[in-house]
């Protein structure tokens, strides 16, 4: 997360390991399709539910969150299948905060209200609008990614 008063935002990805399950299902699914070739579903279901655990491992890669101007972009990737931007001059408040072990990891709605955008690990930002509405992000860089959102809102 880059910071200094001479860069004007703000980029980081964090890597985590939970890609590499989804790999490794994906591949199971793949090598029973070939293995049970004659065994029906098995031979109709097993090669393209691997196939989609690829690409949902390929989503799950890696959490981009970047700063576009006007907005905070969030990506999963490094296939685009899920995004979302937020407008800076949406967003009522800011914190660090932890997610719950029931939030887990991805996208979805959190037991305690709001969105959760998680890839691993607990820490995240709490992003309050203005709206009313809840976001958190998952991210290994909490304080430098708040306190840059803390001076877009201010500003």
């Amino acid at each position: 997360m880059t910071t200094e008063t001479t860069t004007p935002g703000c980029s980081h990805t964090q890597y985590a390991p939970l890609c590499l399950l989804i790999y490794a299902l994906a591949v199971v699914f793949l090598a029973s399709g070939w293995f049970f070739q004659d065994t029906p579903p098995i031979q109709w279901l097993d090669p393209p539910i691997g196939l989609m655990m690829l690409v949902l491992a390929a989503s799950f890669h890696h959490l981009t969150v970047a700063d576009q101007g006007e907005v905070l972009a969030i990506r999963f990737g490094p296939v685009p299948l899920f995004r979302r931007t937020i407008r800076f001059a949406d967003i009522g408040s800011v914190e660090v905060g932890r997610t719950l072990l029931l939030d887990g990891w991805g996208i979805h709605l959190s037991v305690r209200g709001g969105w959760v955008w998680n890839l691993w690990d607990r820490a995240c930002v709490v992003i309050r609008f203005k709206n009313g509405g809840t976001l958190r992000i998952g991210t290994d860089d909490a304080e430098n990614l708040a306190e840059f959102l803390r001076s877009k809102v201010r500003a």
